[in-house]
């Protein structure tokens, strides 16, 4: 049975390392018929989460950007994929600001399949372990999710180190199995 499945890339370089792996699940899922939509976030205009508290009362936020449109495509999907490069150790502050922004309709996100995709300069895992307690934490607050892979892309600081690493296979065949 196909899924749709939403593709968040937060590499704020088109063609960076974990945009490239973003691609290589992408080619995969679509090989295994799946229906795959990829949100560069770079293209998007979202803003920061003021705290303002309107959307705990009408679930909508007052912002006029293009977070609502990824919101309704995040309820809608079956499975969704977020990459960020890690910078510090973290996740890079898009996809922080777009986890941030969910506030309005994070209790819709539900029973959800979750895929990681991570990419830094560091060649050790365990050094990406925070990046994936931050998405964990995203999906505590979420009902039904599960978290189904992770893709450790280390060893790539310039654009394209990644292409001669077993992440690149791995996010393949991660998205083949959907």
């Amino acid at each position: 049975m196909s899924k749709y499945v939403l593709v968040i890339s937060a590499s704020p370089r088109k063609g960076g390392n974990s945009d490239l792996l973003c691609d290589q699940f992408i080619t995969g899922a679509k090989e295994a018929g799946n229906l795959v939509e990829k949100i560069f976030i770079c293209d998007k205009k979202i803003n920061y989460c003021t705290g303002c508290g309107t959307c705990f009362g009408t679930k909508t936020c007052p912002q006029n950007d293009d977070m609502g449109e990824i919101l309704d495509k995040m309820v809608d999907v079956d499975a969704i994929v977020m990459a960020t490069p890690v910078y510090f150790y973290t996740m890079n502050g898009q996809m922080k600001t777009l986890i941030d922004r969910t506030c309005a309709r994070y209790t819709e996100i539900n029973n959800k399949e979750f895929y990681f995709i991570v990419a830094a300069a560091d060649n050790s895992k365990h050094a990406m372990e925070r990046t994936f307690e931050g998405f964990q934490a995203f999906l505590s607050c979420l009902d039904g999710a599960v978290e189904k892979g992770r893709i450790y892309g280390t060893g790539a600081w310039n654009i394209g180190d990644i292409v001669e690493t077993d992440a690149m296979t791995q996010a393949y065949e991660m998205g083949r199995s959907i």
